[in-house]
């Protein structure tokens, strides 16, 4: 199982792309980390986003991605331009799209902690929250049973 989890602040997306193999995570290196979007209102930029991202997903053989779910309103609320590309990820053909909630990812984190420090995993800060996305994700897949 290969997934890229996803993170989006204001006009960047930022990846992280992990897989797990009998009970082995593996975190991929990846020759594009973030995309960042430039004019959100401009359909020829939305589509060569939407193309640019499909293409490293099919490079990489991404099973499925894993976005955390923005506040559309409220102190913590997502921009416009990070719904557009929200958006955009979630109508790619043949991509597996989850949005996870952050209390669900609260609750997996709690269930099955990550068992390695985020600085061990060589991967940039930023990246952070894509790889925890990826995580839940897997470990989601993994134990479906433990769900209520």
């Amino acid at each position: 199982m290969r997934t890229c989890g996803v993170e989006i602040t204001g006009s960047d997306v930022f990846l992280c792309i992990l897989s797990k193999d009998n009970d082995v995570f593996d975190i991929r290196d990846v020759r594009q980390t973030r995309f960042t979007l430039g004019n959100g209102n401009d359909t020829e930029v939305m589509r060569k986003f939407q193309f640019d991202f499909a293409k490293l997903m099919q490079d990489y053989q991404i099973d499925s991605v894993a976005i955390r779910e923005r506040q559309p309103k409220g102190k913590f609320a997502g921009s416009a331009k990070g719904f557009r590309m929200e958006t955009a990820i979630q109508l790619i053909e043949n991509l597996d799209v989850q949005v996870l909630s952050p209390t669900l990812i609260k609750e997996q984190l709690k269930r099955n902690p990550v068992p390695i420090d985020f600085e061990e995993t060589g991967l940039k800060k930023y990246q952070e929250t894509a790889f925890i996305n990826a995580y839940v994700y897997i470990m989601r897949k993994t134990y479906r049973h433990d769900e209520a």
